[in-house]
């Protein structure tokens, strides 16, 4: 979800709930709801993986991808430390086998899936080789990965709404992060790129404005927050329950074969 980067740059405030009581988790998650993520990503997904047999959803958080790519018949199993999105997973009709866990927590048996999916969490960022090696140990057949392959910022949730001078992030794709970060040995069978949209619906402008800034380290009295709110209601559309926030997105499809 949010914790997708953990590069130098990005916001000094933990992604806990903050300001009017946001969860940036759930601010994420709810983004995705509203967004056409799963509907872009998913097709080339299953083109990809004719058979996705069972699945082990690695940072599954609110479960959207997970839920459209599992085969009906498989088992479905996330691994999700967030208390916030194991309770979106939990209530899923029917629901993925939970593991309340991260990642170098998961206490489960090599192979113990076909496929092994992780989607814009931070382990392949922050971790590419270990966290690798932990996903070809539990995959039977297939380990995928969807990472950030924008020119832009990759960490707060609705940065792409601001100038570069305020957001302050490292704009470099996350793919390039990724692969620079893995031996050529280990660079994936399949690479693709898929574009999408971001669409968070907010109820107040000034309210996502003010957490934004809080997000970012401004100060109270920043004369930035202000002009933060009126770029902010420049963008926003409004819709039914709020008003609507957009993105540009682009996501890398990273694919591994058990024998790649």
């Amino acid at each position: 979800m949010e914790r997708i980067s953990g590069q130098p740059g990005t916001p000094s405030r933990p992604p806990e709930i903050v300001d009017d009581g946001i969860d940036p988790l759930e601010l994420y998650a709810s983004g995705i709801d509203a967004s056409d993520y799963v509907e872009r990503i998913a097709p080339l997904l299953r083109a990809a993986l004719p058979r996705v047999g069972d699945l082990l959803d690695v940072g599954a958080g609110g479960g959207q991808l997970g839920a459209a790519l599992r085969d009906p018949d498989a088992a479905w199993t996330a691994i999700e430390p967030a208390p916030a999105m194991q309770a979106r997973l939990q209530a899923l009709v029917p629901p993925p086998v939970l593991v309340p866990a991260a990642w170098r927590d998961a206490d489960l048996a090599a192979g113990f899936a076909d496929t092994v999916l992780a989607a814009n969490m931070p382990g392949p960022l922050t971790e590419a080789a270990p966290f690798l090696a932990r996903c070809r140990a539990w995959a039977r057949r297939n380990v995928v990965w969807l990472v950030p392959a924008q020119n832009g910022p990759r960490s707060l949730c609705l940065a792409g709404c601001l100038p570069r001078e305020w957001h302050g992030e490292d704009e470099t794709p996350g793919v390039d992060i990724v692969l620079r970060h893995l031996p050529r040995a280990d660079h994936p069978a399949i690479v693709a790129r898929v574009d999408w949209t971001f669409r968070a619906i907010v109820p107040s402008v000034p309210g996502i404005a003010a957490y934004l800034a809080s997000r970012l380290g401004w100060e109270a009295d920043d004369p930035r927050r202000p002009a933060l709110s009126g770029h902010l209601a420049a963008q926003a559309e409004p819709v039914p329950g709020g008003h609507r926030l957009s993105v540009p997105r682009s996501s890398a499809v990273l694919v591994w074969r058990t024998n790649s």
